[in-house]
């Protein structure tokens, strides 16, 4: 990864476990762990190299001055690491409706995004 800092980097590896753990949990809480697929476990391996997207993508968002812009680009950041998560914990529910799922993915992050331009804009720390 070219130049990423290894505190940088170690961190997102961090983040990424710290997501799989997460999702892992709330998974075998909700549809019991004994019942939780080997795929479901393997997908959750995807979140390492994903959480590597959001490192090269939200400073970028961080220096852009038009709002909508800057949500796009923290949009773009989380869209691989949240897709992850949020598709293969959908696709444990017997009733998945991929429309929905999908119509609940781009809602929710549409709004992570604008919160974060909101909240993180250029000179604001």
């Amino acid at each position: 990864m070219g130049g990423m800092a290894p505190l940088l980097l170690r961190s997102a590896l961090i983040m990424g476990l710290l997501i799989a753990a997460l999702n892992t949990l709330f998974a075998g809480l909700s549809f019991g762990f004994d019942r939780l697929p080997l795929w479901f476990y393997a997908v959750q391996l995807l979140l390492l190299p994903a959480m590597l997207i959001p490192l090269r993508i939200f400073p970028q968002a961080a220096q852009t001055p038009e709002f909508l812009r800057r949500a796009g680009r923290y949009a773009l950041g989380w869209a691989v690491p949240f897709a992850i998560y949020k598709f293969s914990a959908d696709a444990l529910d017997p009733a998945f409706s991929p429309p929905v799922s999908l119509v609940s993915y781009l809602v929710t992050g549409a709004l992570f995004a604008l919160i974060f331009a909101a909240l993180r804009r250029p000179g604001v720390r």
